[in-house]
């Protein structure tokens, strides 16, 4: 079945066992099982979703958390949205309790229908509810998970996130949530304006 669906994940495998089979089975354990030559049936994963990022780039928007500590020790959440095309950041916020409908509110200010975006990328952290998902599908979007064990599938944010620390953060402790937001608004416009770059020259 994974040599005749090459693009099919060990999700979609365990899926298709269980409805066309009724097999029940762990994508962990489909994983363990799938083909591992590198003919061209079975090419590295990467290169197609690399000429996918490349094809929709426009459209695709990632996001991801980061945690910062304030002067008095407290541990602040750091939320970036950018998008993927431009390299811009097109929204972030701080918050010292992150949770799914702070989340989703972060994402009803960007989300605002004037730009084609149509794909979200990330991660597989609690905070990312399957209410959420849906909220944000029925905004249009599709939602794009990066798989288990795999930092690099969200390499455009995890990239952005060691920007701000070595060009921003990595030089000063803020004092509290307020002056960590006015620090970031100041470096955001600074990189959005000032640092942009073609797409594939950042890679």
């Amino acid at each position: 079945m994974a040599n005749e669906n090459p693009n099919w994940g060990e999700e979609r495998l365990a899926a298709e066992l269980l409805l066309k089979l009724g097999i029940r089975i762990s994508p962990r354990t489909v994983r363990r099982y799938m083909p591992t030559d590198q003919g061209p049936v079975c090419g590295p994963s990467s290169q197609r979703w690399m000429t996918f990022v490349r094809n929709q780039a426009q459209a695709i928007l990632a996001c991801d958390f980061f945690t910062t500590v304030t002067a008095s020790f407290r541990v602040l959440y750091v939320f970036v949205i950018m998008e993927v095309g431009t390299r811009r950041i097109t929204h972030f916020n701080v918050t010292a309790n992150p949770t799914a409908d702070w989340t989703l509110q972060q994402f009803r200010e960007v989300i605002t229908g004037e730009k084609p975006h149509r794909f979200i990328i990330h991660d597989r952290d609690s905070v990312y509810s399957s209410e959420l998902d849906s909220a944000l599908k029925t905004m249009g979007l599709s939602i794009l998970k990066t798989p288990f064990r795999a930092p690099q599938a969200n390499a455009f944010c995890e990239r952005l996130v060691g920007t701000i620390r070595r060009e921003c953060l990595d030089f000063l402790i803020p004092i509290q949530e307020k002056h960590l937001r006015s620090i970031l608004q100041e470096w955001v416009t600074h990189y959005n304006y000032g640092s942009y770059c073609p797409m594939w020259l950042c890679v």
